[in-house]
């Protein structure tokens, strides 16, 4: 169950230019139609926020998006000046949204889901980089800097260019695994694994890839069910743990997610052999991954 919400102004906000008008996400960017992804189940209440090039589907329940979906256009990208500057969208409550006091003196970031390089293109870049500091598409991750998460922020990179080679366009889909199990801290529940589909046009046809970064503690360290509960009870974070980034079959994402992917499965360029034989492969860089489907 999906709603678009009405402009409400807080005194974050107040002085700020008003979202109202951001055109959000166009399922024909690609051209063939690729549909945000929505909960298969149609009693999950989200909030669709659109921004400048990029959407939200927001899980209020969560205080945390359930996917988010981007346009790119490697042809168009421009470079824009970064900024830090995090807040609340004020379309919504913020008792909503999971603002700084959920990353605030622990070794949580703000993940964002959204890539800030990633929008900014065309005339409403500078729009797209400021709207890329909303909470609403942030999740909680461990500041650790390791080679998963190395291979994680650099996907987008990887896929653009491989996308080059057939159309510059690229369009990703981001979002948390939220799972009724995730530990709980500071009033929201903190996930342990994040989902990315990537898709775009080859040799014609709509083509996807799908990855899983995984941040689940260390199982070798006693059993992370008893060490999550024991933070909790504490007040602490979970005791997240370094990065994995895997890929594996779209359709998988799908099922982790109880999300409705659209035509995302059924173009999965992860050869079917693999699939098969080892559905998740860990990727130790660039080279491991498969686009060419067999």
């Amino acid at each position: 169950m999906a709603t678009h919400p009405d402009p409400q102004p807080n005194t974050e906000s107040a002085n700020r230019e008003s979202l109202a008008h951001r055109k959000g996400y166009d399922d024909r960017f690609l051209g063939p139609a690729v549909p945000l992804p929505m909960p298969a189940d149609s009693g999950i209440e989200t909030v669709i926020l659109p921004y400048a090039n990029f959407a939200v589907v927001f899980r209020p329940d969560r205080r945390l998006a359930a996917a988010t979906a981007v346009m790119i256009d490697g042809a168009r990208l421009v470079d824009v000046p970064r900024e830090d500057e995090w807040r609340f969208d004020p379309r919504l409550p913020e008792a909503q949204q999971a603002g700084d006091l959920i990353y605030k003196d622990n070794p949580l970031d703000k993940g964002h889901l959204v890539r800030r390089l990633d929008p900014v293109w065309g005339p409403d870049a500078p729009k797209a980089n400021d709207d890329t500091f909303h909470y609403t598409n942030s999740a909680p991750q461990m500041n650790v800097f390791n080679q998963g998460k190395k291979l994680w922020q650099g996907l987008e990179n990887f896929l653009l260019e491989h996308a080059e080679n057939f159309d510059r366009k690229l369009t990703v889909f981001t979002g948390p695994v939220l799972e009724d199990s995730d530990p709980p801290y500071r009033g929201i529940q903190v996930p342990l694994r994040f989902w990315k589909v990537a898709a775009f046009m080859q040799d014609g046809d709509l083509a996807a890839t799908a990855y899983v970064l995984d941040q689940s503690p260390d199982l070798t360290k006693g059993t992370a069910a008893q060490a999550m509960a024991e933070a909790a009870r504490a007040g602490d974070p979970p005791p997240l743990g370094a990065f994995r980034t895997f890929q594996v079959p779209v359709a998988d994402i799908a099922q982790l997610t109880g999300l409705d992917l659209g035509p995302l499965p059924a173009a999965d360029r992860l050869p079917i052999g693999v699939r098969a034989a080892r559905p998740w492969t860990l990727l130790e860089s660039y080279d491991d991954i498969m686009v060419h489907a067999s």
